[in-house]
């Protein structure tokens, strides 16, 4: 017999459970559906996914549940809910295969990544429910460890078309920050009828009417409240109200009035019995076995159990399992400290050390009276353990724990500080300014406290990238200099990206951080050899910089600093590496496994395609770059978007992009981002022949030169100022290019100066620097600029009226740009080939209106030759919803295969 009677429970859940029914109902049609109930404690939300789990009798159900003692215990509540559907797990792709072995202990390999682990939970889900429905019911969310709600939370948000259910149930009023966003279902208290008849099924004896209207009102309807509040109150105590005669109300919130009537209960009970729940509360996996053998070290028997059971707060059977949570908060709450540590002592002697040695370990450190090395010594190696499996929040918390247990103040102050780093790796960095406090009150020698400053700076910059993070990261690399030079190197080169990411809104910080650096002894790793390219380019400008910085280059192999080689990069007019490098870094983070680097990897690969003209390569990355986004909540870089849009000519939502990009930008104090979107605009102005707006965009940018796009901003400044008879400004912003391109001498910087050449040089030879610019700009890396190019050409020529040679390179740069998706600027090509006595086709979409973004997004992959795992990988999807995306395309297009695809998308 259930511990909540069913028909008691749903009285008057009408709504409810047809909410349910439609649930089950569209989850057997094929389709996946995600709730979360959300009521007050005892609302009546585990009965109603009971009802669930007993309707869904053509699919299969696993469940998991949330338990408070469990919050710090990596992946347990994901454990309890992925264990029954494992068999599926050697279907997985071997990286997701690899990640979520790992991260539930049953196989060694390097920290995975959260999101690898998603995707390996999204595809055991899909591979379940190939065979029936899967109901996946996870009861009490606001008690899930961090990285099960993570996950969770993902695999949520990317369920689409595989036949499964996940429905959560959270309390609130809570916290409302988790499954935020999600369809939800809120579990109000009973209509006043139903709540009346559920009170009169426990009343001890008839009640006036005017008392049990009182006790509905005071309740709110709450059925848990209704069943237990009464409950040892005569009928002349309730006329006093539900405290009783005397009693008050006692606590303000209904849950803890609930609560302090179990514990009231539980005091009655014999000591024996009171001990048995106790031990049964603290145990969070209802481990039966388990608590007989804590249960027989404290010198109790079976037989306690009965009271509990005949009081109808605890059930024992295979399982523990409370009447309600708050049986189980309402036991340790009323329990003396001396009987929390005693029964957790015997739990932990009870628990197997090598089966379970964390929870042995959080056993014995709450069973310590006072500060025990031992104890603190087996957290911290729970907590490497937490690392290994990707469990960063996991293992802050043992860290922190251990050093409340540590003796001697040292170690004390060493966890605390190890606990701050692990916070700041878990996304967690709000967190870890205290710890860092903490760790200084203790004996930290000099390297232990240029770390503490260095991660007060890393947290600076991690929530705030804009002007106050450089002077913070010197600091700290100052302290490193006399211990650890490499870490010293490292320091500065990323307070060095700060200042230049702060650009003019930084003031002299790049500066000080670059004569800083310079006087450090140089080193020859990638990370030094960065480091005095970039001061010296701060310092000496870009000649001076140039050899240094290409030297560099040469030696970075290393994905992790994308962020500055690939704006070096720029600065070196090297498209060769910028091609190269991007694309080894977006397969890199896809076969290893490597999500964190997806981001930053896919937004620089797309800028990189834009620029050759591949629009529809690009914007298939910045897709899969939204998908993430939307996957973590993490919003993504907008520069891609923005540029994209601006080429297209979409002028309404770029500018709209733009604007809201300039807005935080200020409020960040990040110069360079407020540069970008003014490069932006002078690009979107140029393209729609808006030349005098583009000219004060491009103009307001060049007032700063940053790292790797000065150069792209003069060229817009140069061709917009030629158009408006600017010619002093054109010839001005040409001078600035030269020293530019001439520090550099690769194919590309030549070709944009013989560009701006024809533009603001001597006109008697713009017509030999238009030849050679076309010549010489990288066709296959810059199509976009040789487009560019000949369209600025062919203006040239039609003006000069030589108009056969004109349409010869405007047809050509409009063929090119329209092909490409630049629609802004292949119609400029289009007026000016209209002038020249030319008619102009109007351009086809090359995706049919009727397809969804996505079913586009999986179109395009699918003709790239991606398969269904592949593409699910990409777009954080499973294999099976990918493939029901892709009929759905097929039925829309007429076509029965991928081979047809192409051809039908062209």
């Amino acid at each position: 017999m259930p511990i909540y009677s069913e028909h008691v429970v749903l009285r008057g859940r009408r709504r409810e459970l047809e909410h349910l029914d439609r649930l089950l109902r569209d989850v057997r049609g094929g389709q996946s559906r995600v709730l979360v109930l959300r009521g007050e404690a005892g609302s009546g939300k585990t009965a109603l996914l009971d009802y669930l789990s007993d309707a869904a009798a053509a699919g299969r159900v696993v469940r998991a549940a949330g338990v408070e003692p469990e919050t710090e215990i990596a992946y347990s509540a994901l454990q309890q809910l992925v264990a029954p559907l494992l068999g599926g797990l050697d279907r997985l792709p071997e990286p997701q295969r690899q990640a979520l072995a790992t991260g539930l202990g049953l196989a060694a390999g390097p920290p995975p990544d959260a999101l690898l682990i998603g995707l390996a939970v999204l595809g055991l889900f899909a591979d379940a429910a190939t065979e029936q429905p899967l109901i996946c019911v996870v009861d009490d969310v606001q008690w899930l460890d961090r990285m099960s709600e993570v996950i969770l939370t993902f695999v949520a948000r990317r369920l689409d078309s595989e036949s499964v259910a996940l429905v959560f149930a959270s309390r609130s009023p809570g916290d409302e920050r988790i499954l935020d966003g999600m369809p939800e279902m809120r579990v109000p208290g009973l209509a006043d009828a139903d709540a009346r008849a559920l009170l009169d099924s426990v009343l001890p004896g008839p009640v006036d009417n005017r008392v049990r209207d009182r006790i509905v009102a005071e309740t709110r309807g709450n059925p848990l409240a209704l069943l237990e509040l009464p409950r040892g109150l005569t009928a002349a105590e309730l006329a006093f109200g539900l405290g009783g005669r005397g009693g008050g109300h006692g606590p303000s919130s209904l849950a803890g009035r609930v609560e302090e009537g179990f514990q009231r209960r539980i005091a009655l009970l014999p000591a024996n019995t009171r001990t048995l729940l106790l031990a049964a509360a603290v145990e969070p996996i209802g481990d039966v076995p388990l608590l007989w053998r804590a249960l027989q070290r404290l010198g109790v028997g079976p037989d306690a159990a009965a009271p509990a059971e005949a009081a109808g707060l605890v059930e024992i059977g295979t399982r523990v399992r409370f009447r309600h949570p708050l049986v189980r908060s309402a036991s340790w709450r009323c329990a003396e400290d001396t009987e929390l540590r005693a029964v957790h002592a015997a739990l932990a002697e009870a628990t197997d050390p090598g089966a379970d040695p964390d929870r042995r370990a959080w056993h014995r450190a709450h069973a310590a009276i006072g500060p025990d090395e031992s104890v603190a010594e087996e957290l911290e190696r729970c907590a490497g353990r937490a690392l290994a499996r990707g469990g960063r929040a996991a293992a802050a918390a043992f860290l922190q724990r251990a050093a409340e247990l540590s003796p001697d103040p040292k170690p004390r102050a060493a966890r605390v500080l190890a606990a701050a780093n692990a916070r700041l790796r878990s996304g967690q960095p709000a967190l870890v300014p205290e710890l860092v406090d903490a760790a200084e009150l203790g004996p930290l020698d000099p390297m232990q406290r240029a770390e503490a400053e260095r991660l007060r700076a890393q947290v600076a910059f991690a929530l705030n990238p804009g002007r106050e993070a450089g002077p913070l990261l010197l600091d700290a690399a100052r302290r490193l200099e006399d211990l650890d030079l490499v870490a010293a190197r490292e320091t500065y080169l990323t307070a060095l990206g700060a200042t230049l990411h702060a650009g003019r809104l930084g003031g002299t910080d790049a500066r000080r951080v670059a004569e800083a650096a310079r006087a450090l002894t140089p080193g020859a790793e990638p990370q030094g050899l960065l480091l005095t390219g970039l001061a010296t380019w701060v310092l000496d400008g870009l000649r001076a910089a140039a050899p240094l910085l290409k030297k560099a280059l040469a030696a970075c192999d290393e994905v992790g600093l994308l962020w500055l080689t690939i704006p070096v990069a720029h600065e070196l007019w090297d498209d060769e590496f910028w091609h190269r490098v991007t694309d080894q870094a977006v397969g890199f983070a896809r076969g290893t496994g490597s999500i964190s680097l997806l981001p930053s990897a896919l937004s620089l690969r797309a800028g990189a395609l834009m620029y050759a003209g591949r629009f529809a390569d690009a914007s298939a990355l910045l897709d899969e770059m939204d998908a993430y986004g939307k996957a973590t909540r993490i919003p993504p870089d907008p520069s891609g978007p923005m540029n994209l849009l601006a080429f297209r000519g979409d002028a309404g939502p770029a500018l709209e992009l733009i604007d809201k990009v300039t807005r935080g930008a200020s409020a960040r104090g990040e110069g360079r981002t407020l540069n970008m979107a003014d490069h932006v605009r002078a690009v979107l102005y140029n393209g729609t022949g808006r030349y005098p707006a583009a000219l004060e965009a491009a103009t307001r940018a060049a007032e700063y030169p940053d790292l790797g796009f000065y150069h792209w901003v003069l060229t817009e400044q140069i061709e917009a100022a030629t158009r408006t008879g600017e010619v002093g400004g054109a010839a001005e912003a040409r001078e600035r290019l030269a020293e530019q391109t001439a520090a550099s001498g690769t194919e590309w910087a030549l070709g944009t100066q013989a560009l701006a050449d024809a533009l603001a040089g001597p006109p008697g030879r713009a017509e030999e620097h238009f030849r050679e610019a076309i010549e010489r700009i990288p066709a296959g890396r810059l199509g976009l600029q040789v487009a560019r190019a000949r369209l600025m050409f062919g203006e040239w020529l039609r003006r000069e009226n030589r108009r056969t040679e004109a349409r010869e390179q405007l047809r050509g740069a409009h063929q090119a740009l329209l092909t490409m998706g630049a629609e802004a600027f292949a119609e400029r090509a289009g007026r000016e080939l209209t002038a020249t006595g030319e008619t102009v086709r109007k351009r086809v979409a090359h995706v049919p209106d009727e397809l969804t973004a996505q079913e586009s997004q999986i179109a395009r992959l699918a003709v790239a030759g991606r398969t269904n795992v592949e593409i699910g990988a990409v777009l954080f999807l499973s294999p099976r919803t990918v493939e029901w995306h892709l009929r759905k395309v097929f039925t829309k297009l007429g076509i029965g295969s991928r081979r047809e695809l192409g051809a039908a998308l062209r």
